[in-house]
């Protein structure tokens, strides 16, 4: 069985689909051990409860430096116990100590095709701006292993996703969602469940 651990910050869609997925038989093998935010307020936190889930916030704000929140961080995530940390929408930093430690066995969801529109500032909405001021006309998402930098690690999966003309960036956001990122990490997660892999 593998146990993970969730790290998300805002509303949890892409939490929501790796719970559907192990209600509905897409992912098996898998149980989520905890979900962890920065954000005490984040939706996502109340998705987990409303499953069963254990909910915890671990904030930046709480701790005197980014040092001490780190090493908080990463005691909660080593008390858990857990094979595989997933980051769907998390938009903290990794510490080094903790990509090293869990190398291999961190995976994140990227609402773009690495190697475009990712790394420093590229998240969220930010990501779907700058796709649509550029002009592309395929964009997508990408589930990746996280290592010391920024979106540059061992991709997983891609999935490409059709720019519209009329295109928002709200628009192109859900259907990145919609056709790629609810279907990718889900899909990651099973792959890292039944081969045992990480």
């Amino acid at each position: 069985m593998l146990k993970i651990a969730v790290l998300v910050s805002g509303g949890g869609t892409n939490l929501q689909a790796i719970i559907d997925g192990i209600k509905n038989g897409d992912i098996t093998n898998t149980e989520i051990t905890a979900v962890i935010s920065n954000n005490a307020n984040a939706y996502a936190l109340t998705r987990a409860k409303d499953n069963g889930i254990k909910a915890m916030c671990i904030s930046p704000k709480d701790y005197s430096s980014r040092d001490i929140f780190n090493q908080a961080l990463l005691d909660e995530v080593n008390k858990l116990d857990v094979d595989l940390i997933v980051l769907a929408g998390y938009l903290v930093r990794i510490p080094e100590a903790m990509v090293h430690q869990y190398s291999h066995r961190i995976i994140n969801i990227h609402p773009s095709l690495i190697p475009s529109f990712c790394g420093v500032g590229f998240y969220g909405l930010k990501v779907h701006e700058a796709a649509l001021e550029k002009g592309v006309k395929v964009t997508g998402a990408t589930v990746h292993y996280v290592d010391e930098g920024m979106d540059t690690g061992e991709i997983i999966f891609q999935k490409a996703v059709d720019v519209l003309p009329d295109d928002t960036p709200e628009t192109l956001q859900r259907r990145v969602m919609e056709q790629a990122e609810w279907k990718l990490l889900p899909a990651a997660i099973n792959m890292i469940a039944n081969r045992q892999n990480i």
